[in-house]
């Protein structure tokens, strides 16, 4: 069954929070990762969401979220494959010189 809650604290830069809700008493520990949403998921203080949680000790929270959506209705589970992300990508290409080229490299 789904929980309401309101978000209490998110570290965007570290990738969690936790949330209050009646049904996860002193909070519940939630990681970007379970957050049902395209692109770079996060959360935001004083934010309404649902949750699903189960027990769990994590960081001293009796509960952990398993899956949290910010819209009246559930999410599916499954992730969409053709969804944009707008995480950071990035590519290196290394190339060298043809030693043969007799270039002194002292």
């Amino acid at each position: 069954m789904a929980s309401s809650g309101t978000v209490r604290a998110y570290s965007t830069d570290e990738g969690w929070g936790i949330i209050d809700g009646p049904d996860v008493p002193g909070g519940c520990w939630v990681h970007f990762s379970v957050i049902a949403m395209d692109g770079y998921r996060h959360l935001v203080p004083g934010q309404s969401v649902s949750f699903r949680a189960e027990p769990g000790a994590q960081d001293g929270f009796a509960y952990q979220a398993v899956k949290v959506w910010t819209g009246d209705t559930e999410p599916g589970d499954q992730r969409r494959e053709d969804a944009e992300s707008t995480a950071y990508d990035s590519a290196l290409a290394l190339t060298f010189d043809d030693e043969s080229s007799g270039t002194d490299r002292r």
